[in-house]
């Protein structure tokens, strides 16, 4: 058995691979690499093979999103290259650095209630600012609105150290994860209903629930491109976070009172950010969370029942951020993580 798995998911992303997989292969530090390609259309497999005969290529059947394809991924590495201690799951479009792994393993192996850690990710092209997809460390207040330390709404903070910890934090980013292999497949992976966005959460949500811990390392940094398979202006992308928000939020709230107030209070909040949409004239987005919405409620089926057998399955409760981000960041002006109330 491998201590650690490097497994990069593609789809349609050979420029990607031919940037920054060199620089993965050169800094694995004797991991194995792989990458599970979706059956994508660019000729990435054989790209793969022409190029970087290191790398253990995995061909799936299909493209089933972030989820499905690296619950696919996972499991073939399982049942046929013996498994790994570790996982590490670097998105295609991340350039990561010497010494981005060490200390993060060091950080999983010093506590075995650890079960998910990621590194500080900051931005490509703007290398001194904490990037949008989980910055240091994220948390989920008490609507199922995500933040970052590092990052709150479109707030992006300078790296100058403040983060240079190790915390315990509520989710680490898809972007760059670290998991403990066995807890991985224990929790059942990632819910593939939720195809791409906020699958990370969800499931750093469920470990918790079991009784682990959730952690960003501060002496590791990658950094994120962004937006390399979905654009951050694309309505679908919009669609999946405004629906997945709500899957997330529904699933894995832990007391029946006040849900279906937070529900519609989330309606009435998603209808507000739908009119700031609206004021720039991006016409899909706005239709996209109208989408959202009812694709949510058009799973509520599903929703209960995974409802059901994740209360029976807790261990403890999981604590949110105790108050709204949106009221926060907008209404009190509290831009940055540090100026937040109680964290």
């Amino acid at each position: 058995m491998d201590t650690l798995a490097i497994v990069i998911l593609n789809y349609n992303g050979q420029s990607f691979l031919a940037k920054f997989l060199p620089t993965v292969l050169a800094y694995a530090e004797g991991h194995p690499v792989y990458v599970a390609d979706s059956a994508s259309t660019d000729g990435s497999v054989a790209f793969v093979q022409d190029n970087f005969p290191a790398v253990r290529l995995i061909k799936l059947a299909h493209n089933g999103g972030y989820a499905g394809g690296y619950n696919m991924a996972l499991e073939y590495i399982r049942t046929h290259h013996g498994g790994a201690r570790y996982y590490v799951l670097p998105n295609s479009d991340i350039e990561v650095t010497p010494g981005w792994i060490a200390p993060v393993l060091s950080l999983l192996e010093s506590n075995p209630k650890i079960a998910a850690c990621q590194p500080k990710i900051l931005s490509y092209s703007q290398r001194d600012t904490f990037e949008h997809a989980g910055a240091a460390g994220g948390f989920v207040d008490k609507l199922g609105y995500v933040f970052c330390r590092g990052r709150v709404f479109a707030t992006f903070e300078t790296d100058q150290g403040q983060y240079n910890d190790n915390q315990q934090v509520f989710w680490a980013t898809g972007a760059c994860l670290f998991v403990r292999a066995d807890l991985f497949h224990q929790a059942g992976g990632f819910d593939t209903t939720f195809f791409a966005h906020m699958e990370e959460i969800d499931l750093c949500w469920r470990l918790q629930r079991l009784e682990y811990e959730v952690w960003a390392c501060g002496q590791s940094t990658v950094y994120h491109v962004g937006g390399g398979t979905l654009p951050k202006s694309n309505p679908h992308k919009t669609y999946l976070n405004y629906r997945n928000s709500l899957f997330m939020l529904y699933k894995n709230w832990p007391a029946d009172g006040w849900l279906w107030g937070k529900i519609l209070l989330r309606l009435v909040l998603d209808g507000v950010s739908s009119l700031l949409f609206l004021k720039v004239g991006q016409w899909r987005d706005v239709q996209a969370i109208i989408r959202a919405h009812f694709a949510f409620y058009g799973h509520l089926p599903y929703l209960r029942r995974q409802r059901k057998a994740l209360r029976q399955q807790q261990k403890q409760a999981v604590a949110l951020y105790p108050y709204s981000i949106v009221w926060q960041y907008f209404v009190k002006g509290k831009k940055t993580f540090r100026e937040l109330r109680d964290l």
